[in-house]
């Protein structure tokens, strides 16, 4: 369940975006001052903040500067005044959106969700692309380097590599990969796996790299094994 916390000193205010929030299937903390917000936000890993600028004890602006410092947790600042150097401002020092009061609660949900598909999107994106070390392997363009260099392995061996490398000291058997990346219709058999995993190793054991390898887990399958 997602988690968002709701800060304002207005106890109204929370407690219509905290039934909105809840009908959107959010796990809600509130907050109605500036220091309690930033606690909450420092000990609580939030999907999305909701932040009012004119607080007590620390407004929203130094909320969400002392908040950006250690995280990137997506932030709405509310306010009840509209003016262009506020709403600069508040973008400038690192919140995602901005919402004049009045507002509907609705609309509020509505920039909520818009801004988490535009990060589900950004990690997917980013998802295409593992590093571990010197190791690169692009899945979008199935390009795998070390150290920059480029290693030319084949659609099957990129896709084996990215399998196990992206489920570091996992182990996976022979029918776990063949039926993952050659599918349940394939009618070869597990040796079809040893050979690719074989001319996988030979390929990258031409270009020298440390804190990692394909280990071969007898009467198991293999795995990708941190060895720093």
């Amino acid at each position: 369940m997602p988690a968002i916390l709701i800060a304002d000193d207005n106890r109204q205010i929370v407690s219509i975006l905290e039934e909105y929030a809840k009908k959107e299937g959010f796990s809600v903390t509130t907050a109605f001052d500036g220091a309690a917000a930033l606690d909450k936000a420092r000990t609580t890993c939030f999907d999305m903040i909701l932040l009012d600028v004119m607080m007590p004890c620390m407004d929203g602006f130094e909320v969400c500067r002392e908040i950006r410092r250690q995280s990137n947790v997506p932030i709405i600042m509310i306010t009840a005044r509209g003016e262009d150097f506020e709403r600069i401002m508040g973008l400038d020092i690192g919140a995602d959106d901005y919402i004049v009061k009045p507002f509907s609660p609705g609309e509020v949900m509505a920039r909520v969700r818009a801004i988490l598909r535009r990060i589900a999107r950004e990690d997917d994106a980013k998802a295409q692309v593992f590093t571990f070390g010197s190791l690169t392997v692009n899945l979008d363009e199935y390009i795998t380097e070390i150290g920059g260099v480029r290693i030319p392995l084949t659609k099957k061996e990129t896709e084996i590599l990215w399998t196990l490398g992206t489920n570091k000291n996992k182990v996976f058997s022979r029918d776990n990969l063949l039926n993952s990346l050659w599918g349940f219709d394939y009618y070869g058999d597990t040796r079809t796996v040893d050979s690719h995993i074989k001319r996988l190793r030979a390929k990258l054991d031409e270009v020298p790299h440390d804190g990692w390898k394909i280990r071969t887990i007898w009467g198991v399958g293999y795995k990708f094994e941190v060895t720093l």
